[in-house]
């Protein structure tokens, strides 16, 4: 299966032992709250780059996410659409990849009352190129109707293999988006702290938290319990759930808004997504969702959509 999540696996899978910090986020801007945070509430699916996009399939495919999909995602419950709508590749050659069939998506989606994040992955190898893509986000239109939010995939560490760089950067472009875009909700897509500082403590070393606690809306944690080993804890998609919201408050404030994105979702079972949707709304998540749409098996919508 294609997914982008491809790119961290193995960051992802190598574990070690560890401590979870835990500190106290800086004053700052407050969280957003109510009507402006409202496209990350609820069940939401996921689709990249390689879901939907012609540029980026093989040769002989087709995409296997298309404008006639939405129609589905509504159908099953699904509330927001979180789309990879810029992308730092050959293959895109604009800001936007492909706009006119973005703009498809994003109407489509709207006409159905689903609302629509848009993300992008920085390489922070080039600040003002990932900040010039998020902008383009912030202002891209199609028919008068904007994206709803933007949410930042903060994963990529092959260009800036040194943490200190990379963390001065991730700080770095993160101000300036927040200066940006004022008025949107701005969402951070980060490894779970339960994994940089248990699991994992050489993917993202020092990772930035409390730098950047006050430069983000709602942070969207991915609990990939599936990319666990079955003899660790952290397979149980509860507790790795639970866990991680936890520490994340601890990380970055006990009142963050936050929605966990589980999976990866074709490796997840019947009683994986229950213990999800369970943990997340325990855990008073504002939503949560599943990555991607594409690999989700049509009989978890009913086990996803439980108390949206």
């Amino acid at each position: 299966m294609r997914r982008l999540v491809v790119f961290a696996l193995v960051g992802l899978l190598v574990g070690c032992s560890g401590t979870a910090r835990t500190t106290k986020s800086p004053s700052g801007p407050k969280a957003k709250t109510g009507s402006a945070v409202t496209a990350y509430r609820g069940l939401g699916t996921w689709v990249d780059v390689y879901d939907f996009l012609p540029a980026f399939q093989k040769a002989g495919e087709v995409p296997a996410v298309t404008v006639g999909s939405i129609a589905d995602m509504s159908h099953l419950g699904i509330r927001t659409l979180y789309l990879q709508a810029a992308q730092d590749d050959p293959r895109s050659s604009g800001d936007i990849v492909e706009p006119r069939l973005v703009g498809d998506v994003l109407v489509a989606a709207h006409a159905v009352g689903m609302r629509v994040v848009a993300w992008y992955l920085p390489h922070f190898a080039d600040v003002a190129a990932d900040l010039r893509r998020i902008v383009a986000l912030h202002d891209f239109r199609a028919r008068g109707r904007g994206f709803d939010a933007i949410a930042i995939d903060i994963e990529w560490t092959r260009d800036v293999p040194d943490p200190g760089v990379r963390n001065e950067r991730l700080v770095d472009l993160s101000q300036r988006v927040r200066a940006a875009v004022p008025n949107l909700a701005l969402g951070a897509i980060v490894y779970p702290p339960v994994l940089l500082d248990t699991v994992n403590r050489s993917l993202w070393p020092e990772f930035p938290w409390r730098r950047l606690a006050p430069l983000y809306d709602v942070w969207l944690p991915m609990t990939y319990w599936t990319l666990r080993s079955s003899s660790s804890p952290y397979r149980d998609a509860g507790r790795y759930t639970s866990d991680n919201i936890t520490a994340l408050r601890a990380a970055v404030d006990p009142a963050a808004l936050v929605h966990p994105i589980g999976g990866i979702a074709d490796a997840a079972s019947a009683r994986d997504d229950e213990a999800f949707v369970n943990a997340a709304r325990a855990g008073g998540s504002i939503g949560w969702s599943t990555y991607d749409f594409d690999t989700s098996r049509s009989d978890a919508w009913p086990r996803l959509r439980a108390g949206s």
